[in-house]
């Protein structure tokens, strides 16, 4: 018998046990019963299991049983087919299956609270069968002894196509470049292409580990205001180098960029020869409308466009993308040469899997449908009780106007007392505040545990001062 293979040695070799009285299918319990082997430590990654004409035979059923239950287990990435040499365990979790979580990271939260807060995925909605393929896929790969600059060819085809079908954006594959997510590019950005000095115009309120990036590495960042069509060109500073913005989905205030304004912006940056660095940090989670045309499909000559997977996927991966007009390419490539800084492929390898076998396209389907479903809930809860929201329907998150700094702080400590944890829009201004209110996050958390806290903020936004 092959080292490591699990055969019938008694009751203790292999613990099955079938119900042929109970209504859940043979198939279904058998994968359950070697699922919790594994997960329990019972079955070990790298044991053979016996063949499915054995096992059935063991267990008095008929093959189709067993060839269902391998197949069911194999597609969840807990065994693999090894030609010519049988069947194997992959893994031996050292706990029980995994729990669905957020990603707010929970263990890291007072007991009892539930964190509302915006930026955060909806990680508990991915396919843990699909995850798992993805990761046992791309650990099939062998190790790389050389990094390339660019970041993996097919994860830049996969990204060129997502673009394209869901972003409208026409970039050909050679002019995409894997990031680390959209701050990482940020920074790049300030170290390839500014010099220290260099005045860059952001949106005030907006997002400020971007202005971080600028100011650290010896930016003039000046804040400009937005409205409801989003940045204000009119007051971009003469002399700026770059303006950042976030056109499809400002952040936090939730509008986005006027067809208009996208206009005047891009006219504006060839007048001046300047930059401009679209974030589209969630772009593709847009509810009402066909989304405007990005600005780096009009103006692909003076427009850096980011994006990333952070807020479509999860963070876990550190997996973002560049399309940007070659000579900031040129000058990025240099940079990573220089530096020896490269975006790291294991995330990539994951995306391309996760495409490659068509669950990346339904995980946007789905996350789509989950998150418009719940701003509805959210919207028209607020609505009924007659308090107003501000942003588009998009994102993940929507805002709260207040009146007033301290009741942006009240309706914030508020929340903490009623085990609520929600952002305020302080943090979000480089200077002193021109704007209060609240930020909810809706996809970081159970649509079960949305639903019942719902009340609760309702009750916190018609109480808090107006």
């Amino acid at each position: 018998m092959p080292r490591g293979e699990v055969m019938p040695r008694g009751d203790t070799a292999l613990p099955v046990t079938l119900d042929r009285a109970s209504a859940v299918p043979l198939a279904v319990q058998l994968a359950d019963a070697l699922r919790e082997s594994a997960s329990s430590g019972h079955l070990r990654g790298g044991d053979r299991l016996p063949s499915t004409r054995a096992l059935a035979d063991r267990l008095g059923v008929s093959r189709t049983v067993t060839a269902a239950a391998y197949e069911q287990l194999h597609a969840e990435g807990w065994i693999v087919g090894k030609h010519g040499s049988g069947t194997y365990v992959t893994t031996s979790p050292p706990t029980a299956r995994p729990e669905h979580r957020s990603a707010a990271a929970r263990d890291e939260l007072p007991p009892g609270r539930l964190a509302l807060l915006p930026g955060v995925p909806w990680a508990e909605g991915l396919d843990r069968s699909a995850w798992r393929r993805a990761w046992r896929a791309a650990s099939d790969t062998p190790p790389a002894v050389y990094l390339s600059r660019t970041g993996l060819a097919e994860y830049r085809e996969v990204i060129a196509e997502h673009l394209l079908r869901h972003r409208g954006l026409d970039a050909d594959t050679e002019s995409v470049l894997a990031t680390g997510g959209t701050t990482a590019a940020v920074v790049e950005l300030a170290a390839a292409v500014l010099r220290p000095g260099d005045l860059v115009a952001v949106e005030e309120p907006g997002y400020q580990r971007a202005v971080q990036a600028f100011v650290r590495a010896g930016m003039r960042v000046v804040g400009v205001p937005i409205d409801g069509e989003g940045l204000r060109t009119d007051l971009v500073p003469p002399g700026a180098r770059l303006v950042y913005c976030s056109p499809a989905h400002q952040y936090p205030m939730g509008c986005r960029m006027s067809a208009s304004r996208r206009v005047e912006l891009t006219e504006l940056a060839r007048r001046r020869d300047m930059l401009v660095v679209e974030d589209d940090y969630d772009g593709e989670l847009r509810y009402d409308v066909a989304p405007l045309p990005l600005l780096a499909s009009l103006a692909p000559d003076v427009v850096v466009h980011l994006g990333t997977t952070s807020k479509i996927l999860t963070p876990t991966l550190g997996a973002g993308w560049m399309v940007a007009p070659p000579p900031v390419t040129q000058a990025v490539l240099e940079h990573r040469e220089l530096t020896g800084t490269r975006p790291s492929p294991a995330g990539q390898h994951v995306v391309v899997e996760l495409a490659r076998h068509g669950d990346l396209g339904r995980h946007l389907r789905r996350l789509r449908r989950e998150l418009s479903d719940r701003r509805t809930i959210l919207v028209e809860a607020f609505a009924r009780a007659g308090v107003r929201v501000l942003g588009d329907d998009a994102g993940a998150h929507l805002v709260v106007p207040l009146a007033t700094a301290e009741g942006e702080r009240e309706t914030i400590a508020a929340g903490k007392r009623s085990g609520v944890l929600l952002d305020g829009l302080a943090r979000h201004f480089a200077s002193t505040p021109t704007a209060h209110g609240v930020l909810v996050g809706y996809a970081g958390c159970s649509r079960t545990e949305l639903a019942e806290c719902v009340p609760t903020l309702v009750e916190l936004s018609r109480n808090g001062p107006r």
